[in-house]
């Protein structure tokens, strides 16, 4: 194969299309750091659009997992209330995340499409939402939480929103990865064969 486009100006286009997700949006804005991970996946795994069908569903898939696991880590927080080691809320949150954690990846094997190439889509999935989650990177929390109040209900949403958040952009990265493999405009070339002196 051979591009018509070289790699480093594909690359740049592709950057700036999707710079308006991370820009203009205001309070919607996507983390643009977890497309661009997603991005390099879909890389990793061939930079074929069948690579999609393993990727995106072992990416919502794992951060599908993490925001149950950190929703429990907040029904944990209201149980145990005071308890801490250092600061407040680490005791819950260390439980959730050990229990969650053991079930969730003993859990993989019942989930074919997380193994082989979809491991590593599984676990970028968990650490993205992670991500977005423990840095707020995206408006998508603050926005919503303006509109749902600060009540109790609220508290539960926030990792929700946060996953909202996470697979947006994870399908983004995806979405990045195709066009950036479309753009470069690939060709069959023929293979020349050396010719021997018979």
């Amino acid at each position: 194969m051979k591009n018509r486009v070289p790699l480093w100006l594909a690359v740049a286009i592709t950057v700036c299309v999707s710079l308006p997700f991370g820009l203009w949006l205001n309070n919607w804005n996507l983390p643009l750091w977890a497309s661009f991970i997603v991005w390099a996946e879909y890389f990793a795994l061939g930079a074929k659009p069948e690579a999609l069908k393993i990727m995106v569903p072992a990416y919502v898939l794992g951060v599908v997992g993490a925001v149950i696991i950190v929703t429990f880590s907040v029904f944990l927080m209201d149980i145990l209330k005071d308890a801490k080691l250092v600061t407040a809320g680490d005791l819950a949150i260390i439980v959730a995340y050990f229990i969650g954690f053991c079930v969730l990846i003993y859990a993989m094997k019942w989930m074919p499409v997380t193994g082989g190439q979809g491991t590593l889509p599984f676990f970028n999935g968990v650490s993205m939402m992670l991500g977005v989650f423990f840095t707020q990177a995206t408006g998508w929390v603050a926005a919503n939480l303006n509109i749902l109040g600060t009540g109790d209900t609220a508290k539960y949403l926030v990792p929700l929103l946060a996953g909202v958040g996470a697979i947006l952009a994870g399908l983004l990265g995806a979405a990045l990865g195709w066009f950036n493999v479309t753009i470069l405009f690939p060709r069959q070339v023929a293979e020349k064969r050396s010719s021997t002196p018979s």
